[in-house]
């Protein structure tokens, strides 16, 4: 009866994990359609908006910050747009803040270590800024290993993206490229397919790849737009540089809560399916002892009257 008792706590315990991995499935389930809505309704803007930003930087002859007023570093737009030999890369690395997403978290920390080691074979250094407290936990010790440190983490900005948010990693990003402490900046994080699915991607941000060199003389075959600028170029670059960084940045930030959420309801699906097996067969096991049990008792009975009948 003892094994019996066991099994019997085995089986309200699974069942107790089963309630929680239900509801969990739920509540993702609940969150990943707003944030699916939010994140495909956001890619035309953002697709748009480095089109037309590609397109302003070919049609400016040169860039030059005399007339401008620059507050802040983002707003130094001809440093940012600066090209020079890449010594440092600032990787920005995108995770969850919790656990019981899959390997949600362990495959873009995968993919953030494995391009820290290419670059680290070219010579290059690599400075981390990465959101999620999960994230932290995992890629800690393995940065110690290959000598790189954590620059910025970034927490509230997994749970709930926003703008200020992304405003926020863009502008510590860009501190440190014009300072010239890093001279690429890198987003690992994931692309958001469909409820069941997602892609690690690295995107690169800085410098801008398939934009001509302003001082380079055009071949006289090429015709280039007429754009006319209001109040001027200068002015104009000033607000789209940093409005296209921070929706890069924003964009990111979308991607990956709607994969993490994703990947949370099919995990806790998984979950729930397993526990329903295990409390299936954990039953039959119940069963069948307990019917042991019970035909050992009456063997036990007849034993004992045939006994006292002789």
């Amino acid at each position: 009866m003892a094994n019996l008792k066991s099994i019997k706590n085995r089986i309200n315990s699974v069942q107790s994990t089963k309630k929680i991995t239900r509801a969990m499935k739920m509540v993702a389930a609940a969150k990943v359609r707003s944030s699916e809505i939010a994140t495909k309704a956001s890619r035309p803007y953002a697709i748009e908006l480095y089109n037309m930003f590609q397109k302003l930087l070919n049609s400016v002859p040169e860039f030059s910050s005399e007339t401008l007023r620059i507050k802040h570093a983002i707003d130094n737009y001809p440093k940012l747009l600066e090209r020079r030999k890449i010594k440092n890369v600032g990787m920005f690395i995108v995770t969850a803040n919790k656990g019981l997403a899959g390997a949600y978290s362990a495959n873009v920390v995968k993919l953030a270590l494995k391009q820290i080691k290419e670059y680290q074979k070219q010579g290059i250094g690599v400075k981390v800024f990465i959101a999620g407290q999960k994230g932290i936990s995992i890629i800690r010790k393995k940065l110690i290993a290959l000598g790189c440190n954590i620059e910025r983490k970034y927490f509230s900005c997994i749970d709930n993206p926003g703008a200020m948010d992304a405003r926020e990693i863009a502008e510590d990003m860009a501190e440190y490229y014009v300072n010239n402490k890093i001279d690429k900046i890198e987003i690992i994080t994931t692309s958001f397919r469909n409820m069941v699915s997602y892609s690690v991607d690295s995107w690169a941000i800085l410098p801008l790849e398939g934009v001509k060199n302003p001082h380079e003389r055009l071949s006289d075959s090429v015709i280039e737009p007429l754009m006319e600028f209001t109040p001027d170029m200068h002015h104009i670059l000033q607000k789209i540089v940093p409005m296209f960084i921070t929706n890069t940045f924003y964009q990111a930030l979308l991607e990956a809560h709607a994969s993490e959420l994703a990947s949370r309801m099919t995990a806790m699906s998984a979950a729930t399916t397993n526990a329903e097996k295990i409390i299936h067969d954990l039953s039959i096991q119940y069963n069948k002892i307990r019917q042991a049990a019970i035909t050992n008792e009456i063997i036990e009975v007849v034993s004992g009257a045939n006994a006292l009948s002789k």
